[in-house]
């Protein structure tokens, strides 16, 4: 038994030792739990709360037409995830840390055994002895511990599995393993078609067509893989489909996106910036180690005279990527813009998503040209790929965010702190409504209070208008916050020109609000009776405000100011 089990371990000592390297990523989430600090943009401020929203409101399989009570007097279903996806069953089955943590788990092995399987794929030919499993553990390893943006589950993580999946039906045909039918099943209940799988689906048709106009014959395996992820992925959206060709039942405050009024000169720096550093939702952190690994190989197989292939098309690529970025907000676009709605509604630019998977499969090999062509260049793979690892490790959730020392999962929704306030209101949630000010208001969604202001992708124009009016006087004394609120408008924020685009200040700050000029009778229009402030108002009389109470505890960051509107 244990001489067996020792050939298994000596067989597959890169795979163990590169699951154990995720498991060493993933542990602060198992060891502090809730007291884990985790990303705030776009994570804790918005697409956590969604799910807990969606899992809580009873609404899952409602039809596109319904709304939520709890968001904006009526948020519209189709304004969160569909039924058919595997995160809104994860916060339907678990606590939202909970399923966070086990989505974070999801992403980090996909993506590991899907790049370790398609670099094993590429190096499959004997040029590659010698290289291809351990430069395919550590490459996969260093794409698998990348900062994903966590709600984005499979849409960057699960590219390489696809990418496998497809390349071995079109090898293989009606003779593929069913391993990787089920792949190309699977990952659309859990990635998303907008944000990276149609744009790759797309990518893989044009090489179906490539492939039929050179051999003169259909690859049907390969199509039939194409048409079923597909199907299957206009399936799991139907709330997205219904919208788009039946109509959301109401005009989204996307209508109103106006994006894209940089100059060329911007725009060509905007494609530099993109290039170099990435983009906050898809971070390859290619800069420092990979994009200087490439410059040498490529300087290599020029002096080698050797093939470059596997390098230069994954990095073409991204720079079409890059520039495509950044073309898409060039304001030469603007009269088609203005002509065509979809142009502004849908962000075409998204395909930037594709990056990170692409920087990997060109490190792996830039790393295979330096291990074959230069002296000391196995010593050399093992130098670049730690020092490439090690800054993926402080990039680790609990590391990078208690450095730059925004609060934890726990201390960010404050359930105490917020419980407390609610039994001061003492009324039930559902009979009074909110708005907070210098705070995120999915703070209040989280802790079950009916809020007035939001963050979403989508909600009715109308609302955006309603809304408007309550904040027109702050967003009149900042022309960058007015075109930050009329062009796009996601967050439906209680704006404050003080304060800008900050909304979060924790009880150590000195800031009070000296100058808030809201429109407290359209607030009442709407239903709103209480403020929730995270900075003193200084002339909340003058808003027709009353001061209640402030709240604070040793867990919470946060002091919370409550004000009631006066009754006319």
């Amino acid at each position: 038994m244990w001489p067996h089990l020792f050939r298994i371990i000596i067989n597959r000592k890169w795979i163990i030792i590169a699951c154990l390297g995720i498991i060493g990523y993933l542990m602060p989430y198992f060891v502090l739990g809730e007291d884990t600090h985790i990303r705030v943009h776009d994570n804790l401020d918005s697409n956590i709360v969604w799910y807990h929203l969606l899992a809580q409101s009873g609404q899952i399989f409602a039809a596109p037409g319904t709304t939520l009570p709890n968001v904006i007097n009526g948020l519209p279903r189709s304004a969160l995830s569909s039924s058919l996806d595997v995160m809104t069953w994860l916060y339907v089955s678990f606590q939202p840390f909970t399923a966070y943590v086990i989505n974070q788990s999801i992403m980090r092995f996909a993506a590991f055994f899907g790049m370790y399987g398609l670099l094993r794929f590429l190096f499959r030919s004997k040029e590659y002895r010698g290289f291809n499993e351990w430069i395919a553990a550590g490459v996969g390893v260093g794409f698998a511990l990348l900062p994903f943006w966590p709600s984005g589950a499979l849409s960057i993580a699960g590219l390489p599995a696809a990418l496998l999946a497809f390349l071995n039906i079109r090898r293989d045909g009606k003779h593929a393993k069913k391993i990787y039918w089920v792949i190309l099943f699977l990952l659309p209940f859990d990635s998303s078609l907008i944000l990276t799988f149609g744009f790759f689906i797309g990518l893989i048709g044009l090489l179906w067509l490539y492939d039929w106009w050179k051999q003169k014959h259909a690859n049907l395996a390969l199509f039939s893989a194409i048409l079923m992820m597909s199907c299957i992925y206009l399936l799991k959206d139907y709330l997205l489909i219904a919208s788009m060709f039946f109509g959301e039942g109401f005009t989204s405050h996307r209508a109103e996106f106006n994006l894209g009024h940089n100059t060329f000169s911007e725009t060509i720096r905007l494609f530099n910036k993109n290039f170099i550093f990435g983009h906050t939702h898809d971070l390859s952190i290619h800069q420092k180690v990979i994009l200087p690994t490439i410059i040498v190989a490529l300087l290599v197989a020029f002096y080698k005279k050797v093939s470059f292939k596997g390098i230069a098309v994954p990095l073409t690529m991204n720079v079409l990527l890059s520039f495509w970025y950044a073309l898409w907000y060039w304001e030469g676009w603007r009269g088609l813009k203005n002509h065509f709605s979809l142009l502004n509604t849908f962000n075409f630019s998204r395909i930037h998503f594709l990056h990170p998977f692409l920087w990997y499969i060109a490190f792996a090999f830039a790393l295979v040209m330096i291990g074959k062509h230069v002296k000391l260049g196995k010593w050399l793979i093992l130098i670049l790929m730690i020092l490439q690892l090690n800054m993926l490790f402080k990039l680790d959730e609990e590391f990078k965010y208690r450095e730059i020392g925004t609060p934890t999962f726990k201390e960010f929704y404050s359930t105490e702190l917020f419980q407390e306030i609610k039994d001061y209101i003492h009324e039930p949630p559902e009979d009074y409504r909110v708005v907070s000010v210098a705070l995120h208001p999915v703070i209040a969604q989280y802790n079950g209070m009916y809020t007035l202001d939001t963050y979403n992708v989508t909600y009715p124009l109308t609302y955006k208008h309603k809304f408007r009016k309550i904040i027109a006087p702050e967003l009149a004394k900042d022309p960058e916050l007015r075109n930050y609120f009329d062009t796009w408008g996601g967050r439906l924020y209680m704006f404050s020109s003080e304060l800008g685009e900050h909304y979060m200040f924790t009880k150590n700050s000195q800031k009070t609000l000296e100058h808030l000029t809201i429109n407290t009778d359209q607030l009442q229009r709407l239903g709103g009776e209480y403020i929730l402030s995270g900075l003193p108002i200084k002339d909340y009389r003058s808003l027709n405000l009353a001061y209640e109470k402030s709240f604070e505890n040793n867990q919470s960051p946060w002091k919370i100011y409550l004000y009631k509107i006066k009754a006319d």
